[in-house]
């Protein structure tokens, strides 16, 4: 079996990768349902097919779909058929009988459909889902795979971050994404088979804590065996028996905790160390029940004494804000090679971290954070009112992206509230106050392991970390605004660069490390066709580079601050305050913005 860490990157869940696998993605049959007409004419049989196509899994409002249409639209259906092909490429066999259908991300609310039968239903635009196939269409082939989407453009309680409820984009809000926008696959398992596995390194203690997911309890006795290894040299072994659905236990790992030896295995961005495992699932006869490959990094992430921490160590945060959008297939991935290239983008730059803002990312993305080591921040799409609705719809989504992602050991910080996006009167309406803090307990409570900031910008609830929004326009402005403590500890006191309160709970982040987690926004986009903005404007590269290097150096000058996030990496449509523009063409050569961004061009 390959081993997980070497993998090409195409693999839709990076870290339970079984052996074969059938990539849906490409042409569908496509419909917009205005009239909402489809169910009475039984479109969910799979018997009619669609009058239009759509290219899976690029949102109908992107070019790259071959429908781009950004118009209002409440409801759409899709269809395929899947082949007898596609079913022996997925795997099929006497002993993997049961074909799994999985959506990587479907916005917003989903049914599923296969030769008429309902499979099921999903509802929230960030995470995945999967069905199985009934065994008795599994046949030769083909199945009518359907699928309906609910999108309500303009329902600001859906998790939708900057997807616009206008019509057109306006300020720093871009088209809406509808239906399928992360991959489609196929995988043929047995009747029990791992769902999900998380890694929780323990350091200094030299062990990795392991939890497993069957899809349901053992009918019969089990065992997992797990063998862990680094570059092909085997680190330890493990075997236990398996009696619940939810399973955990912990590795031993050969380090020495007290000595040199300690580091050789540790993950950082500058030494992303991947370690290999293997998983069996037997049963009492040896016989393979499941088997699959995953990887895992040792680290530790804390904060002390104003300081964050990686590995028990300082460490400066050097981050660029990342919205994950392009031009062409908005918020899909063109493809797996563009996200590896903007992990390297982001390193190349001179960046050791990056915030993923109001996206739930492809996990092929953090693939490579992982592999080529870059320290993420994890957020949620927000939604944009407070209501019952909204709170049950985001604690949903938000408790599924910790799962899902939780593994990685490239992130290091949770986002579950973004400029108070969604509990706009925290500062003074006590429901929404508890809602953030609960927030905060509850990622803590399912993670304990990283560190958690509760709103990040302003209006701190408790929180591990004290994160500034400024965009001061002026490197002497920001500079005096964190020149020591005292200047700090004012702006904590009083009302914050944005005009709100830094902190809506007091004490909430008292002695916390603290950082400028958006700044800058220089607009350079002398090209574009759209009217653009920024928080500050550049007329020509030399007035950018100028801008910039003023409002970096201001921050790195700081003897108080433990790091810092560009606003941002890309162009995004009017938005273009990017260090390079939406097409990944950087402003500034290269060396100059790295040398810039790493302070090492003053040395």
């Amino acid at each position: 079996m390959m081993r997980a860490s070497e993998q090409d990157g195409a693999y839709p869940r990076p870290q339970l990768v079984r052996r074969a696998w059938a990539d849906l993605g490409g042409e569908w049959e496509f419909a917009f349902d205005d009239e909402r007409i489809g169910i009475r004419e039984e479109w969910h049989l799979g018997a009619v097919a669609l009058p239009d196509r759509i290219i899976v899994p690029f949102p109908p409002e992107s070019p790259a779909s071959g429908v781009g249409d950004t118009s209002f639209h409440h409801v759409a259906w899709y269809r395929r058929l899947i082949t007898a092909e596609e079913l022996e490429a997925a795997g099929r066999s006497a002993e993997h009988p049961q074909v799994v259908v999985h959506f990587g991300a479907v916005d917003f609310r989903a049914s599923v459909w296969a030769n008429g039968h309902h499979l099921g239903e999903h509802e929230g635009g960030q995470t995945p889902f999967a069905f199985e196939l009934p065994e008795e269409l599994v046949g030769d082939g083909p199945i009518a795979l359907v699928v309906r989407v609910e999108d309500d453009p303009v329902d600001v309680s859906q998790p939708r971050g900057k997807q616009d409820w206008l019509e057109d984009p306006h300020v720093i809000w871009y088209h809406r994404t509808t239906g399928i926008w992360q991959p489609v696959w196929l995988e043929a398992v047995g009747p029990t088979r791992v769902t999900r596995v998380n890694w929780v390194p323990n350091l200094p203690d030299a062990s990795v804590a392991v939890h497993l997911r069957l899809e349901e309890r053992p009918r019969h006795p089990l065992w997992v065996e797990v063998e862990v290894e680094y570059e092909g040299e085997e680190l330890a072994t493990f075997r236990a028996k398996l009696s619940d659905p939810e399973h955990r236990f912990s590795i031993a790992l050969p380090i020495q905790a007290n000595g040199q030896a300690y580091e050789h295995l540790l993950w950082s961005p500058e030494h992303p160390r991947l370690l290999d495992a293997r998983v069996r699932v037997v049963d009492e006869s040896g016989a393979v029940v499941d088997e699959f490959a995953s990887y895992f990094g040792l680290r530790s992430i804390g904060e002390h004494g104003g300081v964050f921490l990686l590995n028990d160590r300082p460490c400066y945060l050097r981050s660029v804000l990342e919205q994950g959008y392009w031009p062409e297939t908005h918020l899909a991935a063109p493809g797996p090679d563009a996200l590896r290239a903007e992990v390297q983008l982001i390193k190349d730059l001179g960046f050791n971290a990056v915030r993923l803002h109001e996206k739930a990312e492809d996990p092929r993305l953090l693939y490579w954070t992982d592999r080529l080591g870059l320290l993420v921040w994890g957020e949620i799409g927000s939604a944009f009112e407070f209501s019952p609705r909204a709170i049950e719809r985001t604690v949903r989504e938000w408790m599924d992206i910790v799962a899902r992602d939780a593994a990685h050991p490239s992130i290091v910080t949770w986002v579950p509230v973004n400029e108070s996006w969604g509990v706009q009167h925290i500062s003074h309406d006590p429901a929404q106050l508890h809602f953030v803090q609960a927030l905060f307990h509850l990622t803590k409570a399912l993670d304990p392991s990283r560190l958690v900031v509760s709103n990040d910008g302003w209006e701190h609830a408790t929180s591990d970390l004290m994160t500034i929004h400024d965009y001061t326009t002026t490197g002497a402005e920001l500079a005096a605004n964190y020149a020591d403590a005292a200047a700090v500890a004012a702006l904590e006191a009083g009302i914050g660069p944005a005009g709100r309160r830094l902190s809506a709970l007091p004490g909430g982040t008292a002695g916390k490390p603290v950082m400028v987690t958006e700044f800058g926004g220089v607009s350079f986009a002398p090209d574009a066709e759209l009217d653009t903005w920024g928080y500050t404007n550049a007329a020509n590269p030399q007035e950018f580079e100028t801008k910039l290097r003023e409002l970096v150096s201001a921050l790195q000058a700081s003897p108080v601050l433990a790091g810092f996030c560009y606003t941002q990496l890309t162009d995004t449509r009017q938005e273009a305050n990017g260090l390079v523009d939406e097409n990944r063409v950087p402003k500034l050569p290269v060396d100059t913005m790295r040398g810039i961004i790493t302070g090492t061009d003053r040395l």
